[in-house]
């Protein structure tokens, strides 16, 4: 018993500084170290294992328990990137706002249409449009947009730029910035959809053929390596946008990229998750796997206060679930 207790700790001291260098990614970019990243895609896991084991020790009586608590408040906000609990918003929203990968309306652009007209939202932001000619009751689409991301507003667009533009085959990364009038004040944003890793479903379902499952998981990495990199380019290109930007930035989009992820901490850096401050259950997004991934993100300005955020699970017109908040934009 005593055997197997001391590997349990040794485990349990393991996946602790797994959990860490999840947090690194605030300070180390891919093309230093990319190590870091992948290990954010696990963080759900190796957070459930850790609270597992520290259930294990509190049963045991064991005095560690209360030092892997203590060492377990590093991780409460990590954590409540991906589910978060927040009371019932009080306040008025006066701004609704969707992002949506629509995956080129493959699953039904009719549908897409109507679920968009009747949500009564005043801006939506869409990712991998596609060539669709989708029309939005109330709706206008900026002329501007490209073709994988695009935006339809309420209010009038008084600026566009665009900040990444991809040639699909070798670089498939947007961005691009609109600022846009609302109630006399100007707001930007920014759409982003991030290098994609480009994976199917066979390619990283396990059969139980270690040959083969070997060769899946070296396939992975080669695909995931490479993309985070491209990932901090493509995150600095955006980050200038943001940066100089002279009004209040609403930043959202595909990411391709989970919360604690290097993508996330610095697109995310000076400004407010709206997820984190106001969400409540799961934040996943992309549902075409079983794991767990939040890779669709609402940030703002600090000036822009979020009343309520949330992942509309009864939708699946994508193999993305859209995501909705509510503002409220101080006159």
């Amino acid at each position: 018993m005593k055997v197997f207790r001391l590997i349990l700790l040794i485990l349990h001291l393991g996946i602790f500084l797994l959990l860490f260098g999840v947090l690194l990614n605030a300070y180390v970019p891919p093309k230093v170290f990319p190590w870091f990243n992948l290990l954010s895609l696990g963080f759900p896991v190796l957070m459930i294992t850790y609270v597992l084991l520290t259930i294990f020790w509190l049963f045991c009586w064991k005095k560690r328990t209360f030092l892997f608590m203590l060492l377990g408040l590093f991780f409460i906000n990590p954590v409540k990137r991906w589910v978060n609990y927040s009371s019932e918003p009080k306040e008025t929203p006066n701004l609704k706002i969707i992002s949506f990968n629509v995956k080129g309306g493959m699953y039904g652009p009719k549908e897409i249409e109507k679920y968009i007209s009747d949500s009564q939202a005043d801006i939506v932001l869409l990712q991998e449009y596609g060539w669709q000619k989708f029309q939005f009751e109330g709706l206008k689409r900026s002329d501007s947009t490209m073709s994988i991301v695009s935006l339809y507003s309420k209010y009038k667009v008084v600026g566009y730029k665009k900040l990444i533009a991809g040639d699909y085959e070798s670089f498939n990364a947007y961005a691009d910035q609109t600022d846009i009038e609302i109630k006399g004040k100007t707001y930007r944003f920014i759409n982003t959809y991030l290098q994609p890793f480009k994976f199917e479903k066979s390619m990283v379902k396990l059969n139980g053929d270690r040959d083969r499952d070997e060769q899946k998981l070296k396939n992975i990495l080669k695909r995931l390596i490479p993309t985070f990199k491209m990932h901090q380019e493509q995150v600095a290109m955006i980050r200038k946008g943001i940066d100089e930007s002279p009004y209040p930035v609403i930043l959202t989009g595909d990411f391709n990229a989970v919360p604690n992820s290097y993508e996330y901490y610095h697109l995310s850096e000076g400004l407010e998750d709206a997820f984190f401050k106001v969400g409540r259950g799961s934040g996943t997004s992309f549902h075409d796997y079983k794991f767990p991934l939040r890779i669709d993100y609402i940030f703002t300005s600090k000036s822009i206060q979020p009343i309520n955020y949330r992942v509309d699970r009864s939708v699946k017109l994508s193999d993305h679930y859209p995501v909705i908040a509510d503002f409220n934009l101080n006159d």
